[in-house]
């Protein structure tokens, strides 16, 4: 099916809070659109998460419109989310716009000119998509009710008024709240804004739909806007945008792990990229806790030192927090450690950034596992990269010579000793150079995804089960490129099943006829042949 429109049908999802489910319900609405055929664009026009990718032209942008990109079976570009916002202290982030790195800017300064300034890109961006797609869903950010924030919005109802885009509005029921939520955010609004807004969802609700009944009655009655769907709470498998996923993260030990590999994730204060680890997490055979104190370290199978948005910040956190210490003596003791980018450059002698790129700090001793030192500068390396796997050690060996792929965004650029042996060559931009380094049991890479490599990954749990003593429980390792596609599909059916999908076609302009199931099964099939591989691992 393709629509006629010369400009893009679009729908907004908004929430009345951060963290009811805007980034996953988005992702759901392009994948609908996607299996019925239409080419769908996400957007969010300004991002802040420590979580990014690197496209396939050298620009970052939030992970959540990627995710969502990948939903729609498109290329993920800097238009889908053209102001990304790295916060890197208590009071600042680093601004990116349209892929680029602006350095450093205080709350403050950016909620003032500097964030009026970005809106023309915003503009461009969006107007771009809507030409250049068939369907556009545009998330919002936090909620439209922030009065404080609102007269220099440019993620919300401006958004909506921009694109003259009907809105569908969000509550998370799971948290308590939602109906005064939706409420009070309808009176916060103005009313242009409200009158923007076509349809309600409750997000998360367990429990027996007939019990909600009269609240949903209530709020139609007493808003006049009709509820399109009450989503059931989920579990499924989609990478998170933010670090408040990781709150109910386990940190101690389980009882027993006789049964699973126990992997030990360090969560700094400024951790960014932790959806490297969503492909060992995907593995019923592992474990993996996130760490903040040495009390709950424990002598795990493994330890992975993950991305920092300021690695001199987190490396000082390693040494006051005490873990840095026992990470060093569970390295002598030979429990294998895996830094990735940030957590790379801590496991070095030095850390310096002497122009101040990314902190106030100048120098932090690092933590002396891996012979190299590391010195930051003002140009940001953003890449995607595809190699060749140099190393015949341990792990490594069973995959010699095979391809890896990744991608890359760091400051600082790392010099190792003489005489040392890089893990991988890679090749980005027709450039060829070497990366990663091995002592003893450790290994340090730049390369972000480095676990969504199939054959890197099956060949890393197959070791450390080794380590034990043990053959690996599972017979094959997961592919992530088929679980994220059933997420994808099974996350559209949750969708579809809850939500009047006819009405939202209609809020939206589209032909209203229904689409049958085995259009879309039809769809999926024929598009299976076309469906973009985002570069970033193994499918």
């Amino acid at each position: 099916m393709s629509s006629s429109k010369k400009t893009a049908a679009r729908l907004m999802i908004q929430g009345t809070s951060s963290s009811v489910g805007k980034s996953v319900l988005a992702a759901a609405f392009c994948r609908i659109f996607y299996q019925e055929g239409y080419r769908v664009s996400p957007f969010k026009a300004q991002n802040m998460a420590l979580n990014s990718f690197v496209t396939t032209s050298g620009g970052e942008m939030g992970r959540a419109q990627v995710v969502q990109a990948q939903a729609g079976g498109v290329e993920p570009e800097v238009r889908m989310n053209p102001i990304l916002l790295k916060p890197s202290g208590p009071t600042g982030s680093q601004v990116v716009i349209m892929g680029q790195s602006q350095g450093n800017v205080t709350a403050l300064r950016y909620h003032g000119e500097y964030q009026r300034m970005t809106w023309p890109f915003v503009q461009d961006a969006l107007h771009g998509l809507l030409h250049d797609y068939e369907i556009v869903i545009i998330e919002g950010a936090g909620s439209p009710a922030e009065v404080n924030l609102k007269s220099n919005d440019i993620v919300n109802m401006r958004v909506a008024m921009e694109a003259k885009s009907p809105v569908l509005l969000v509550a998370d029921i799971d948290r308590g709240g939602a109906l005064a939520a939706v409420v009070g955010t309808l009176e916060l609004v103005e009313p242009e804004e409200r009158e923007m807004i076509k349809g309600i969802i409750f997000n998360k609700f367990r429990g027996e739909l007939a019990l909600l009944q009269p609240a949903l009655d209530f709020i139609e009655e007493r808003t006049g806007i009709p509820v399109v769907g009450v989503v059931p709470y989920y579990k499924i498998r989609i990478p998170d945008e933010d670090s408040v996923a990781l709150d109910g993260a386990d940190e101690k030990p389980s009882v027993s792990l006789t049964d699973k590999l126990d992997i030990v994730v360090i969560r700094f204060p400024y951790i960014s990229n932790f959806t490297d680890l969503d492909a060992l997490q995907d593995e019923p055979d592992v474990s993996v806790r996130y760490v903040t104190e040495t009390a709950n370290l424990g002598k795990p199978d493994l330890i992975i030192l993950p991305g920092s948005k300021n690695t001199l910040a987190d490396l000082r956190f390693l040494h006051e927090s005490g873990l840095g210490l026992q990470i060093q003596k569970l390295c002598a003791e030979e429990v294998p450690l895996i830094g990735i980018c940030g957590g790379y450059q801590m496991m070095g002698r030095s850390v310096k950034d002497p122009l101040h790129t990314e902190s106030a700090l100048e120098e932090v001793t690092g933590l002396g596992i891996l012979p190299m030192v590391t010195e930051f500068y003002p140009q940001k390396h953003t890449v995607q990269s595809k190699g060749t796997i140099l190393s015949d050690r341990d792990f490594l060996k069973s995959c010699t010579g095979e391809t890896v792929v990744g991608y890359e965004i760091h400051m600082g650029r790392s010099i190792m000793d003489e005489g040392q042996m890089p893990l991988f060559n890679l090749t980005s931009n027709g450039i060829s150079y070497s990366d990663g380094l091995q002592a003893g049991n450790a290994y340090g890479t730049y390369l972000h995804g480095i676990f969504d490599n199939d054959s890197l990954r099956t060949a890393l749990l197959t070791w450390l089960w080794e380590r034990r003593d043990r053959i690996r429980p599972v017979e094959a390792t997961l592919s992530q490129s088929a679980l994220r596609e059933s997420a994808f599909n099974e996350l559209a059916d949750l969708v579809r099943q809850s939500v009047d999908i006819e009405r939202v076609r209609a809020i939206m302009g589209l032909d209203t006829g229904a689409i049958s199931q085995d259009t879309i099964s039809l769809n999926n099939v024929v598009r299976e042949n076309d469906r973009v591989t985002l570069n970033y691992g193994n499918d």
